[in-house]
């Protein structure tokens, strides 16, 4: 780039190149610097006449702008300097193409840089958000773990002091929750004891009346009337087990050991008499299994799926009982030869007061409704299929490993 210096002059009230009025106005090139020298009317002295001025006020003496030379965006810079001559306006700007890539480099690595720290902000945001969210979640986690019957108080000691109060609204919650199912409890109880005692005195009075010389003549009604008051009597000891299986009432529910073998056995033994009168075959396959539950809930789960077998098997048929393990979960199934279920039904006899269309005798349409519902408080799955050789119906109820609802 030439280094040499110009002076610029006004002579009679015209400008002048080193002195001389008569010089062609030229400036020393440098490289892609382009130029030009204009006077207050905006005429050229000297320079390129592709280069425009700017605007320029009187309260500036310093313009930036944006031109266009050659097809190429170029950044001027417009000065306005005072001489003896008048007023020259001086214009520059760097038409350097090798500028644009370092132009274009210094722009992508501050913008990459941005990237990076708003990347890095934003994890540590994250950070700080899930440490902060920690404690909550721990305790999140904690309830979440629990069984819709477990509703012991949270340790308020092992919970930072920023959610204490969460925990203390939820202790409290939790106790107004205990006492309402257990009111809930002894008002099912009281009831079971206030329909219990009536209709089995009833029973008792209809048996004594049909063994009597006089009650002859009526046999038949007073055998009509044992039945319909035995039908009562079981109805409202399946709505009452319908009752106690609800999730709500059983918050509280005893959790003790049930050896589903044994108390098999003794379901079938209460049903002997029953199956015997219908000339049923009525057995017990059962295998040793143990699950956690209330051994009064699972005894009405097993006594429902009896029940339902002995009502629908025609005479000469049987029923079988079977309790064991399948990779470690306990089961108890209950096999008929009757007329079975179709399969499009078995959905629907799940719920409750369903009954199957033209199926015989008086059920009410509970006993698989409680049958299921009992197995979804201990998060079992019952399951409806064909017996043996695709004759009847077979009911299992599988039961999770752990053996029942959890502590």
């Amino acid at each position: 780039m030439n280094s040499s210096i110009m002076h610029l002059g006004a002579e009679n009230g015209r400008i002048t190149l080193d002195g001389n009025p008569n010089t062609k106005p030229a400036l020393p090139a440098a490289d892609a610097i382009v130029y030009a020298f204009r006077d207050a009317q905006g005429h050229l002295l000297l320079g390129d006449a592709q280069l425009p001025a700017a605007p320029i006020n009187n309260s500036s003496s310093d313009v930036f702008a944006m031109a266009e030379i050659n097809r190429q965006s170029v950044r001027t810079l417009t000065t306005r300097f005072n001489s003896r001559g008048g007023v020259i306006f001086i214009t520059v700007a760097d038409a350097h193409r090798e500028g644009e890539p370092v132009v274009r480099y210094s722009f992508m690595s501050t913008l990459l840089w941005d990237f990076v720290q708003l990347d890095v902000t934003l994890v540590l945001v994250w950070v700080g958000i899930r440490l902060g969210l920690r404690p909550i979640t721990r305790l999140r986690d904690e309830i979440a773990a629990r069984s819709v019957l477990d509703l012991r108080p949270i340790d308020e000691g092992s919970v930072p002091r920023e959610i204490a109060p969460v925990a203390v609204t939820l202790n409290r919650l939790f106790k107004m929750l205990r006492t309402s199912v257990q009111a809930q409890q002894q008002f099912i109880a009281n009831t079971a004891h206030q329909l219990r005692t009536p209709l089995t005195g009833m029973q008792a009075q209809i048996d004594l009346l049909l063994i009597e010389p006089a009650a002859q003549p009526i046999q038949g009604r007073l055998q009509t009337l044992r039945e319909g008051v035995s039908q009562l009597a079981h109805a409202a000891n399946q709505l009452l087990t319908l009752a106690r299986a609800d999730p709500a009432v059983n918050i509280a529910a005893k959790r003790q050991t049930v050896q589903l073998d044994s108390l098999a056995a003794d379901v079938v033994g209460r049903h002997i008499d029953r199956a015997l009168q219908k000339d049923i075959d009525l057995g017990v396959d059962a295998q040793p299994a143990m699950l956690i539950a209330d051994p009064s809930l699972i005894d009405d789960l097993a006594s429902n799926l009896v029940d339902n077998a002995l009502k629908y098997t025609p005479p000469g048929g049987t029923v079988t009982v079977s309790t064991g393990e399948v990779d470690g979960r306990p089961y108890l199934s209950v096999e008929d030869n009757g007329p079975g279920i179709p399969e499009s039904e078995r959905p629907l006899v799940r719920q409750r007061f369903y009954r199957l269309p033209n199926s015989q005798g008086h059920g009410s349409g509970l006993g698989l409704a409680i049958v299921d519902e009992i197995a979804q408080l201990y998060d079992a799955v019952m399951s409806i299929g064909s017996g043996a050789d695709g004759v009847g119906t077979k009911v299992t109820v599988q039961f999770p490993p752990t053996g029942g609802a959890p502590d």
